[in-house]
């Protein structure tokens, strides 16, 4: 391991803009984007919404900012798009995507002003996914959690299992379709009961995901368990991924004899005896290492 940079606060995700500057865009939960250029980080923030982001705890909280993508064609037009946390609604908090536009007159700062794309209630102040990623498709992809606490206690099923809920889902939507956004024609549920964003569901905190570079694109998923297995799953399109029904491989509730109909089981799984919450990571497609090639490589907060 080699360190690179110092002096962040809770950094969560590091992006690139694909402009070819060779700059990585580090996202610091409290509400700012810091640009690590030549060596460094800049003293400046390219985007600071402290003042639109939720007042975190302290000790420990899993709001805030949290994702961070750039649009496939950023060199030319200057958009990305942003997770956030922000005060309001009926429940917690309220998870916002919202797009925001490079300033005219310098590369390192973005201009404040934003336009929403979707606002989501979040009852309670965890399980807020917020990886945010354009796939090979153009369309920009949307992790969610399941609304927080604990075992999923949203209704009747719960809303992992709820396709007429955004939360528990990957949701994948088109930038340029609309106002606020458009509905991509190959998502699964157009045109039948359940949500139209919806991409995949089933998971319960889907805090990391890629697409993976070589053949295929595969997307891949860190799904955070609950009391005994974190998950890595392949998603595809439609697809249940379980929970919570299912932690991992194994019933969650019921905790045993459940109905795994339907359900697309992780490629793998491990204990809480390894790790508590899965990160998630990438596959590795660079040359440096040959032996690391083609492999998935994460982590998990230890």
């Amino acid at each position: 391991l080699q360190l690179i940079a110092t002096d962040l606060t809770s950094p969560v995700e590091g992006v690139h803009a694909g402009d070819g500057s060779n700059r990585l865009f580090i996202v610091e939960q409290i509400g700012r984007i810091r640009v690590y250029q030549n060596g460094a980080v800049l003293p400046e923030p390219f985007l600071d919404i402290q003042d639109r982001v939720v007042r975190l705890n302290a000790g420990y909280d899993e709001r805030g900012l949290l994702g961070l993508a750039f649009h496939p064609r950023y060199k030319e037009n200057g958009l990305f798009y942003v997770y956030y946390s922000a005060p309001g609604g009926p429940g917690n908090h309220q998870s916002i995507v919202a797009e925001y536009r490079v300033s005219p007159a310098d590369p390192n700062r973005a201009d404040r002003e934003e336009r929403i794309l979707m606002t989501i209630d979040e009852p309670e102040s965890n399980h807020n996914g917020g990886r945010l990623a354009f796939g090979p498709d153009g369309m920009l992809y949307i992790g969610l959690g399941d609304g927080g606490g604990a075992g999923d206690q949203h209704g009747t099923i719960g809303n992992g299992q709820d396709i007429n809920t955004l939360l528990g889902s990957i949701l994948r939507i088109d930038v340029e379709g609309g106002l606020p956004y458009g509905i991509p024609p190959g998502n699964p549920f157009v045109g039948q009961e359940g949500r139209d964003e919806i991409w995949a569901y089933g998971l319960r905190n889907p805090w990391k995901f890629s697409f993976d570079r070589g053949g295929g694109h595969r997307l891949f998923c860190a799904d955070v368990g609950q009391d005994e297995f974190e998950e890595i799953n392949l998603i595809v399109r439609g697809g249940n991924y379980g929970w919570r029904v299912m932690e991992g491989f194994h019933c969650f509730n019921p905790s045993q004899d459940c109905d795994t109909t339907g359900k697309i089981l992780p490629i793998t799984e491990y204990s809480h005896a390894v790790g508590i919450s899965v990160t998630g990571g990438y596959v590795y497609r660079g040359g440096r290492y040959p032996s690391l090639y083609g492999k998935y490589i994460f982590g998990d907060y230890r």
